[in-house]
């Protein structure tokens, strides 16, 4: 193949697990070895499908809800964060839990009871039905508002005289997000901001890495991610945003190759809760179809979070 003819794939990084995701997953590897009963996961430990596969063929039983784990077993709180009420019913039934919640999340949910104490109306810019969402409004229901875009601010209700604060889920598109915040602080001019943004460093990231492929050229974006994974959609977003085509899969099996065969230089990054397996799965794919990889990287990444307290309360059997 000539250099003028030459195909190439350019690789974000960073890109796939941050932090959070590494610590959730750290949780239940520890835990297989340690519990000596099934163990069991609330909602997905993060959202994707592979990781969540490769648990449930080791044992791991994901519920929806509490009242499917038996009483006495050890039950994962996932990444995403749960409302307080969650956490109330595991203590009432003597479930023995550890709470996997990513420490970004975390501080959203500080951040929503320091509001709340202080008779503040709360907005939270996010995702409806998503589960970092629905812990979040757990924090404060009776005073917390879901906005998902400008129009939704624009419709918003807030009791008379009320002091007003903003929140936002962790895994937004960063622009899109500033689009909402400066249609809040048009409606709101005194809104309470929080003091550092709550979209997490891995999301902004990854995001900026996306940008930096598009200026590069790309023709074409591919994420590797679930469907269900916010920050692997906000992704694609970014890409189409700045005019490129994205399209988002789990692994190789969902490569749109007569489509891509079009494209001579393609973008590739990974959401934030998904294996580097799977990205080197899709690079030798594409490799072995004529795509040149080289990564293409910005910064690197060194966060670390320390597993949560309740795991020292097991010991190895």
């Amino acid at each position: 193949m000539s250099e003028s003819n030459l195909k190439r794939l350019l690789i974000a990084r960073p890109r796939g697990f941050c932090a959070g995701v590494e610590r959730a997953i750290d949780v239940v590897e520890q835990l297989i070895r340690l519990v000596n009963a099934p163990l069991y996961v609330r909602k997905e430990i993060v959202h994707n499908q592979a990781v969540v596969v490769d648990f449930q063929a080791r044992g791991v039983v994901f519920v929806d809800e509490l009242h499917q784990v038996p009483d006495g077993s050890t039950v994962v709180f996932s990444a995403h964060g749960i409302a307080p009420a969650i956490r109330q019913e595991a203590a009432a039934r003597g479930l023995n839990t550890v709470d996997a919640t990513c420490p970004l999340v975390t501080k959203v949910h500080k951040e929503v009871m320091r509001h709340a104490q202080q008779s503040r109306h709360i907005v939270l810019i996010g995702h409806k039905d998503h589960d970092e969402v629905l812990g979040t409004m757990g924090e404060a229901p009776d005073t917390i508002s879901l906005v998902t875009s400008v129009e939704d601010v624009e419709e918003l209700v807030v009791p008379p005289g009320a002091e007003v604060a903003y929140v936002t889920q962790t895994t937004l598109s960063v622009d899109e997000t500033e689009t909402i915040v400066a249609a809040l602080r048009s409606r709101f001019p005194h809104i309470i901001a929080p003091a550092k943004s709550d979209i997490c460093y891995a999301t902004q990231n990854r995001q900026d890495a996306v940008k930096e492929l598009v200026r590069l050229g790309i023709e074409h974006l591919l994420v590797v991610g679930s469907a269900n994974s916010s920050n692997s959609q906000r992704l694609c977003e970014v890409a189409e945003r700045m005019g490129t085509t994205a399209t988002l899969i789990d692994g190789p099996k969902d490569l749109p190759l007569g489509f891509l065969f079009s494209h001579d230089m393609l973008g590739l990054t990974a959401g934030a809760s998904a294996p580097e397996h799977l990205v080197q799965d899709v690079v030798q794919c594409l490799q072995l179809m004529g795509w040149k990889p080289e990564e293409v990287g910005y910064l690197s990444e060194d966060v670390s979070f320390q597993l949560p307290k309740e795991l020292s309360t097991y010991t190895d059997t």
